[in-house]
């Protein structure tokens, strides 16, 4: 009888793993930067160049150059 139960109780353990259904790992990141953006996920990365600034020109700052956008 003890074997018997012992059986059942692995059959049991057995069916219920089995149905459980696991999830895959879709997990996204995605980061900006200065220049560029990008995003990194399950099938691969993306990068994207940020459009150029409209109006930009070059300063003076304590004797270095210095490039502003606005």
């Amino acid at each position: 009888m003890r074997s018997f139960l012992i059986l059942a109780f692995t059959v049991a353990a057995s069916a219920a793993t089995m149905a459980v259904e696991t999830t895959s790992a879709n997990a996204v990141v995605c980061a900006a930067g200065v220049h560029r953006a990008g995003c990194a996920g399950p099938k691969g990365a993306a990068v994207v160049k940020l459009p150029p600034m409209a109006t930009c020109q070059y300063v003076v700052v304590n004797g270095v150059h210095v490039r502003q956008c606005v």
